[in-house]
């Protein structure tokens, strides 16, 4: 058996390798590492989403630390990711544990690890769990285990309710009056994940209006997967056309990711979010600090950090390399192309109800919709197009070998348009001097190979996709 931690955790499918069994394996080891942090006084917060038997295997990572002695808190129904790891700051526990796949298919369900930071574990730290768990596994040390009800006696494990300290500690970075204000016309959709009602309970007591959809309890996503891209957010686009509303704001599987629907029914992706969120900062509120983004995200980024005269820093994707810049501190603003974004003053991990409340911030301090303020933010900062492409691959590609194989194949234009650079911070990324650029990348969650491109207009996004598509399918 191998179980790997991939950009944020360990994933797998349901009943083939994410079974009871292993479950219980990876939670010692992981009882093992935080024994190791803190021996004295070990503590931990164990979160869940909406996925079929999440509950249930929280529930026996409990056990498992209750039996190893750690106090364990344990959250009493499904929460946001970003809550369990301001629990983990809140109560200063050693570590958090969310069983979560985030964004994956309804098949897949897996762990997220939380530092004490509140932020995602860095890749050291889950490489500490591997080598623990490959110990158990080759002294064939089993997991301790207790009785849940026994634990619960005892005082070992804690059921808590994570939510109300996370929404007053987002009351302390977002301006609840302004959004009040603005009086908007909100669709939160919660895409059946654990962050289905969270922007409506933090806005429950102003004078936006928050209708609430897809968010009961279902644990098949109503057969997609929870991720907030365009393909995936028709009913919420159908639902701001049919009534009237003002904006849409999707939450992925666990809540750190957003995305956004404008009046017109068109996403509005995390790109562009992103971009917009940090000029209200930056312009604004007069916030000043790094700016970081992956690998994968718009330019537009570096362009609105130049004005301002801040230093830009790129990482590879995954948002425990932006967690560990934020840890360090002077970090204005840091996210990924996926939707995973924070702020100064928040915990360095990605939030989507955090980004959604600051998005309606920024419309109802400028009083106009999200549409207009996309056109100004692009004719300011743009024009930037951007678009993905997942090829799906019958077996795992060495990434070494593809990266080699790509910078072999490296060509000196793509479309007739010069390639300035080649880069390898995560996967080839190929710049061009239009300002255009193309990045291959394999998956650290999913047994896919991503192609991303950025340009001044679609036909050019189009042209780069292709290409990256040829070049993919020859690595």
């Amino acid at each position: 058996m191998t179980i790997k931690f991939g950009t944020d955790g360990w994933r797998a499918v349901i009943s083939e390798t994410f079974t009871f069994g292993n479950l219980r394996l990876v939670a010692q080891a992981i009882a093992d590492y935080i024994r190791e942090e803190d021996d004295n006084n070990p503590s931990v917060v164990i979160g869940f989403d909406t996925r079929f038997l999440s509950d249930r295997y929280a529930a026996e990572v409990a056990r498992v630390m209750a039996a190893n002695r750690i106090d364990t808190w344990l959250a009493r129904a499904d929460t946001p990711t970003p809550a369990i790891s301001y629990a983990v700051l809140h109560k200063k526990a050693t570590a958090g544990v969310m069983i979560t796949a985030s964004h994956n298919a309804p098949r897949y369900n897996g762990v997220k690890l939380k530092s004490r930071h509140g932020g995602a574990a860095s890749p050291s730290h889950h490489q500490r769990v591997e080598r623990l768990l490959d110990r158990n596994l080759s002294t064939a040390r089993g997991p301790n285990l207790m009785d849940l009800d026994e634990a619960l006696r005892r005082d070992r494990v804690h059921k808590f309710d994570p939510a109300w300290a996370y929404y007053e500690h987002l009351g302390s970075l977002v301006d609840l009056d302004i959004i009040s204000s603005g009086e908007l016309r909100v669709v939160a959709d919660g895409m059946f994940g654990s962050g289905r009602g969270a922007i409506g309970e933090v806005l429950a007591r102003g004078r936006t209006h928050v209708h609430n959809i897809r968010h009961e309890m279902n644990p098949g996503f109503g057969g997609i997967h929870p991720e907030p891209i365009a393909r995936h957010l028709g009913f919420l686009m159908s639902t701001i056309q049919s009534g009237h509303w003002g904006v849409g704001l999707a939450t992925d599987g666990d809540a750190d990711r957003i995305g956004a629907v404008d009046a017109r029914g068109n996403f509005v992706d995390p790109h562009r979010i992103f971009a917009l969120v940090l000029r209200y900062l930056l312009e604004k509120r007069g916030l000043h600090g790094k700016v970081v983004r992956t690998v994968s995200t718009t330019r537009m980024i570096d362009r609105i950090a130049a004005k301002h005269g801040l230093e830009l820093i790129e990482t590879p994707v995954g948002f425990n390399h932006i967690a560990d810049l934020m840890i360090a501190g002077g970090v204005v603003m840091g996210g990924e192309e996926s939707g995973g974004m924070s702020i100064q003053g928040h915990i360095p991990e990605g939030d989507g109800v955090l980004l959604g409340l600051l998005l309606l911030e920024v419309m109802a301090a400028a009083k106009a919709p999200l549409h207009v303020l996309v056109e100004e933010l692009l004719a300011q900062y743009g024009p930037a197009q951007y678009a993905r492409t997942d090829m799906k691959l019958s077996h795992p590609v060495e990434k070494a070998r593809m990266v080699k194989m790509l910078l072999d194949l490296a060509p000196e234009a793509i479309s007739g348009v010069a390639v300035e650079k080649v880069e390898t911070v995560d996967g080839v990324k190929y710049y061009l001097n239009d300002g255009s650029w193309l990045l291959i990348r394999p998956s650290g969650t999913e047994p896919v190979l991503r192609v991303y491109a950025e340009a001044p207009n679609d036909d050019r996004v189009k042209a780069l996709l292709g290409f990256g598509e040829e070049m993919a399918a020859k690595a």
